[in-house]
């Protein structure tokens, strides 16, 4: 099912919910399992919590290969998420007018 901080943004984004943008949840990309891919843009949104606490070479070498593909990671952590989700969506649109307009 996902972790609690993945819920809450799907909450905010299936469906169209978020200017009718396709979003895909746990999406596999080559030997990595992203948080939210839409396709349509070449972004990749990663939610940082707990799980990538000591493996910094490991997303480091996730990050270059997505970014080798032309893809763009937007990363939030669980904690931005859980304090003030409107917030993260507000910053989420302003990050797509900026690269994708």
């Amino acid at each position: 099912m996902g972790n609690l901080p993945e819920i809450v943004i799907w909450q905010q984004v299936h469906k169209g919910k978020f200017y009718k943008i396709d979003f895909d949840r746990q999406r596999v990309i080559g030997n990595y399992i992203v948080d939210f891919y839409i396709k349509g843009l070449g972004l990749v949104i990663e939610i940082d919590g707990s799980s990538h606490n000591n493996k910094h070479q490991y997303d480091e070498r996730r990050e270059t290969y997505l970014k080798n593909l032309g893809l763009q990671v937007w990363r939030i952590t669980t904690t931005e998420v859980m304090t003030d989700v409107e917030l993260v969506m507000e910053h989420l649109k302003i990050y797509i007018l900026e690269n994708f307009s």
